[in-house]
């Protein structure tokens, strides 16, 4: 009888246990700049100066910055426009809040005053909206290319104050927030 020798043992592999960070740093690095993106939180301290600038509006006014702030704090609403039907149905959302808050608000738009007119009226807004051809005044506020928006600005807010300090910053990745949620956020930036 022929004896058949046992098989050699295979080599024991070494396993490393930074063996996953090629697959994990990845992930943490997304992860932390997606949760540096979404949390421009509220804040009480000021972010800089408002770059002054007068915009033409639906109604065929002008509307500039500092006059607006004569009249108190002011809520600039900087959003995608026509195409999204949650940028346009914000305005009334958060209308009654801010005039509650003494807030002014200027929604800020970059499309071309008719199409901005025309949506605005599906929605019953009256008031006026700022048209910013060329996104001259997003880009200056940092408005332009957050959420892969590169020619306008997506969903976002900047609280001025009177002194011309700006308090508060919000960019959002939903194209509508809920009343409650944006004011419990703002309300924070207001302090008491």
């Amino acid at each position: 009888m022929s004896r058949t020798s046992p098989p050699p043992p295979k080599p024991e592999v070494k396993r490393s246990p930074w063996r996953w960070i090629g697959f994990i740093a990845p992930l943490a690095v997304l992860a932390g700049l997606v949760g540096v993106a979404a949390a421009t939180g509220p804040s009480n301290e000021t972010l800089g100066t408002a770059t002054p600038f007068t915009l033409s509006a639906t109604d065929g006014t002008d509307v500039s910055l500092e006059e607006t702030l004569a009249k108190g704090d002011t809520l600039l609403y900087f959003s995608m426009g026509v195409g999204c039907d949650g940028c346009f149905a914000q305005i009334p959302e958060i209308g009654p809040g801010a005039v509650e808050r003494g807030l002014n608000i200027l929604p800020i738009m970059v499309d071309p005053a008719p199409m901005v007119s025309s949506e605005a009226a599906r929605f019953g807004i009256e008031s006026p909206i700022l048209i910013d051809s060329g996104a001259r005044v997003s880009a200056a506020y940092g408005m332009v290319g957050v959420y892969g928006h590169n020619d306008r600005p997506s969903h976002s807010f900047a609280l001025v104050r009177v002194d011309g300090t700006i308090a508060w910053v919000r960019h959002y990745a939903e194209m509508f927030v809920p009343s409650d949620a944006f004011f419990g956020e703002l309300d924070i930036a207001l302090g008491p």
